[in-house]
């Protein structure tokens, strides 16, 4: 099959509600699965032999091992405003990447109508990503940081 053609058609079904498609043709058979979110997979299969196995052997499509489950918690924006990593402009952040919290302990300050608003932690763990940029504006329930 014409490569610009498999293209189109990992297109379309990437662009549509369509989960799974395929194609048999004088060139064999094609085999294209949207897994969630993420782009879709093509898989080309080969013509099968008159004696086949069922087709639910023939078509296997392979398992991706799934990452462990860790527990991510999501500091989240309580306010609309502007976000400083630190108390002033010159000053040390609150927290880096690596920094061990407590529940309660001040990590960022969102500005909001000229007023300078603490936030805190919600929880005790390790700060593992700061999601936002110093002087950034930020939304309500926009998460801030990830604590493991």
């Amino acid at each position: 099959m014409d490569l610009r053609k498999l293209k189109t058609l990992i297109d379309l079904v990437s662009e549509s509600n369509v989960s799974e498609l395929e194609i048999t043709g004088a060139e064999g058979k094609v085999r294209i699965v949207k897994a969630g979110a993420a782009p879709a997979q093509v898989q080309p299969m080969t013509a099968a032999p008159a004696l086949a196995a069922p087709p639910a052997a023939v078509a296997a499509v392979p398992v991706v091992a799934a990452e462990p489950v860790v527990d991510h918690h999501a500091v989240k924006s309580p306010m609309v405003g502007t976000f400083y990593r630190s108390a002033s402009p010159g000053a040390k952040a609150f927290v880096e990447v690596g920094s061990v919290v407590r529940e309660g302990e001040t990590i960022c300050i969102i500005e909001a109508m000229k007023i300078l608003n603490e936030i805190e932690a919600d929880k005790s763990g390790t700060v593992t990503k700061i999601l936002s940029e110093n002087g950034q504006a930020v939304e309500y329930g926009q998460p801030l940081f990830i604590i493991e």
